[in-house]
């Protein structure tokens, strides 16, 4: 959605390493946003963006109007049941039928033999991974590992609201994941201790407000499960972070 950053760069350097042309889709999608969200806000410099992927070697930067991708009268959404139904699901309704919808249209404009995305939206994955599936879009939906800072916080366009303050305690999340991982490592299984070990190391940063912190089947989204999932609201600013803890965590 723009405000590109080093994890965008990385999907574009994968994409670079396995095809001969790429396109860069740029588009800050309204209907993902619910009432009150960021919209208005969201970091927009497509300037600055068309720097980026010239030097990194894109060969077309698509970068749609809205009206053009929703013209007056438009009111098609595509559901995608079940896996996006929890968590983000729950807690931002109408957000993955906004993805869903949007990625068709870029699909259809496009038509990619390879779609890149990034494991930070894990869920948002796992629902385009089942809408090619089961739309028969013949495209192969690559996900690419999450890119962090050195202090483990995941790159998002969105880290750009938090203050000083709130960037030192938005380090609470990766912190969160690697004791989990560690406790994974060392044998624990039970989910209720493993979300007990998220929550505690989340609610131990008086910046940091949870609104899930959970273990799930990465296939479904409910738990039980490996993966770590995290939504965090620090101070005014919605984060999301995960991590499959039997891999454990690097970076």
């Amino acid at each position: 959605m723009g405000a590109l950053h080093a994890g965008h760069l990385s999907l574009v350097e994968q994409a670079r390493s396995e095809n001969a042309i790429v396109v860069v889709s740029v588009f800050v999608n309204p209907i993902q946003f619910g009432p009150g969200e960021d919209f208005e806000r969201y970091p927009r410099d497509a300037g600055r963006d068309a720097s980026l992927m010239a030097r990194a070697g894109v060969d077309s930067v698509y970068h749609p109007p809205v009206a053009a991708m929703y013209p007056p009268g438009s009111s098609t959404r595509v559901h995608v049941a079940g896996i996006g139904d929890p968590l983000e699901g729950a807690a931002r309704p109408g957000h993955f039928e906004g993805v869903a919808t949007v990625v068709s249209k870029l699909f259809m404009a496009v038509e990619p033999d390879r779609a890149y995305f990034g494991q930070k939206d894990a869920q948002q994955v796992a629902v385009i991974e089942r809408l090619a599936a089961d739309l028969d879009f013949p495209v192969e939906v690559r996900v690419c590992p999450t890119v962090r800072e050195p202090d483990g916080l995941a790159l998002s366009s969105r880290n750009g609201y938090l203050s000083p303050a709130e960037r030192q305690a938005a380090v609470s999340l990766s912190a969160a994941l690697r004791l989990a991982a560690e406790a994974f490592a060392s044998g624990e299984r039970r989910p209720e201790r493993l979300q007990g070990i998220l929550r505690a190391r989340l609610e131990a940063e008086p910046l940091a407000r949870v609104e899930y912190a959970e273990v799930v089947d990465p296939r479904t989204f409910r738990p039980p499960g490996t993966l770590a999932v995290l939504a965090v609201r620090v101070g005014s600013t919605r984060l999301i972070d995960n991590l499959d803890l039997s891999k454990g965590f690097s970076g």
